[in-house]
């Protein structure tokens, strides 16, 4: 188990609608700590709606056009205020690389190489997230299923090794400047796009 400290929760009126938000602050061996963001609705019902949402300060803050995290979030915000349920934000820039090493794999992707080249390239996985503090935050809501509003099938596998799952799927436009991206998530990760 991991070491958790959870934080009171506090309402957090929104453009997409009135929430409740909880930090649950993931303490590491080395003393650490990532401190992720549970957004709920008042109510949640016995399978609610969750997106497990990774952040991407480039796209989530500053409407980068270069990936889909920014509408994935919006979408998903919309749509548990409307059908009841959570986002789990998780402080894992980068696919877990971090904002200094997702802005030097931009660079590379400025030179031809796609999301998954580059992140080989400075000497990671293609995906370096952990989901392990996700068991927790669904053990702290009682959550025994989900519809988990997601594209990703690594995600569905993980996550069916904590709870029931039914995949929900999360649709955003594709744009010019995001078109490769998207193909490689699809080609490369075998996301169901």
């Amino acid at each position: 188990m991991k070491s958790i400290e959870i934080s009171n929760e506090a309402n957090l009126p929104t453009k997409y609608g009135n929430f409740k938000i909880r930090s649950f602050r993931e303490i590491k061996e080395n003393g650490s700590f990532l401190e992720h963001l549970v957004i709920k609705t008042k109510d949640l019902p016995q399978n609610p709606l969750v997106r497990v949402h990774s952040e991407c300060l480039t796209g989530d803050a500053l409407g980068s056009l270069k990936c889909d995290c920014g509408g994935e979030l919006e979408t998903a915000l919309r749509k548990i205020q409307e059908e009841q349920g959570m986002v789990i934000y998780l402080r894992q820039e980068g696919r877990g690389i971090g904002l200094f090493n997702k802005v030097n794999a931009y660079a590379l992707q400025d030179k031809g190489l796609d999301t998954v080249e580059a992140n080989l390239e400075l000497g990671f996985k293609e995906d370096e997230r952990d989901y392990g503090v996700v068991r927790e935050i669904f053990s702290f809501y009682g959550l025994n299923r989900v519809r988990l509003l997601t594209n990703n099938p690594s995600k569905i596998e993980i996550f069916s090794k904590m709870i029931e799952v039914q995949r929900e799927p999360i649709i955003v436009e594709c744009n010019k400047h995001n078109s490769h991206y998207l193909a490689v998530k699809k080609e490369k990760m075998g996301h169901l796009l």
